[in-house]
């Protein structure tokens, strides 16, 4: 198995009065998708931060691609693309010219054919020669995403990168990003969109409060803590549920016209206890499945006990 292109090991942050990041211990492999997901104020942009050379660490290790920061703090940062939280760029240049200043910045010669393929990606052909300062808020947006990859970086941070933009735009970057992770490169996307989490990643990381809470992979997540949903509408109040269906964990309405079943994991299917409705001759007028979300998900991690894991 190839070495990880990230590895943390106990990072810590400290303020004064705030532990910003408490003990954390992550690995992340090459081309894969990374989502951290967690409120604000967790510890998402610190991390990232830290990792990127923004924030100054208090303790612990930072490798990538293998390098230890502390001994080569600069080398192994001109491999890594950052999309930041907040749109900041040189108000003066057009869109071109800040890709190739961008280019130029990373160490990497001037390169038509790059710039020309990121202003295509990013849907910015017609703005290539418009001075930033005269871009709109999505077009400022995809500009700062052009220019997180001009470089062709290993690894991309994506910090919120579609807050406040159209459809259109989170799209367009979800497929890019698929493209860019299977050619190799790594993806570590921090979101509040959880459907976008939930299309893109392979692995999830939860972090509240500087703590790590858990790191699996999506579709582990998913099983472990999500739950099918089953609502059954009776055509008449049941006073009494026929006793095969009272073998299952369900709630009745107050009416006792509803009732519910929620399928987790070790727990009977919920087409059994349907099975167990149909042959008993109850009047079923009505019934809805639903599956936990991502989000429904990361609520429930949250109000837990807080028991970090990481891998």
């Amino acid at each position: 198995m190839s070495s990880p292109v990230l590895e943390l090991q106990g990072l810590t942050k400290s303020y004064a009065k705030l532990t910003a990041l408490s003990n954390v211990n992550l690995s992340i492999r090459q081309g894969e998708i990374f989502a951290l997901l967690g409120p604000n104020g967790a510890g998402k942009t610190t991390l990232i931060g830290s990792i990127c050379g923004l924030v100054k660490k208090t303790s612990g290790r930072i490798l990538l691609f293998g390098k230890d920061l502390d001994q080569d703090p600069v080398g192994p940062r001109y491999e890594v693309g950052l999309v930041p939280q907040e749109i900041n760029f040189d108000p003066f240049f057009s869109v071109a010219e800040s890709l190739h200043i961008q280019l130029g910045f990373y160490g990497r010669p001037r390169d038509e054919a790059r710039v020309d393929e990121m202003l295509t990606a990013l849907n910015l052909q017609n703005k290539k020669d418009t001075v930033a300062r005269a871009l709109s808020g999505g077009m400022r947006r995809r500009l700062l995403i052009a220019k997180a990859l001009v470089h062709r970086p290993k690894l991309v941070f994506l910090d919120e990168p579609t807050a406040g933009v159209d459809v259109e735009l989170r799209r367009d970057l979800w497929n890019y990003v698929r493209k860019l992770a299977s050619e190799g490169t790594t993806i570590v996307l921090t979101t509040h969109y959880l459907e976008e989490a939930e299309e893109l990643a392979d692995r999830v990381g939860v972090i509240n409060e500087g703590r790590l809470l858990l790191v699996e992979d999506k579709a582990t997540v998913m099983r472990r803590f999500g739950e099918k949903r089953l609502v059954v509408t009776f055509e008449q109040p049941q006073s009494e549920l026929p006793e095969p269906a009272r073998r299952f964990n369900t709630t009745l309405s107050e009416d006792r016209r509803t009732l519910t079943y929620l399928e987790r994991e070790g727990s009977a299917p919920a087409g059994d206890l349907l099975r167990v409705l149909y042959a008993q001759g109850l009047p079923i007028s009505d019934v809805e499945t639903r599956r936990s979300r991502l989000e429904d998900v990361l609520i429930e991690i949250l109000r837990g006990p807080s028991s970090p894991k990481a891998a």
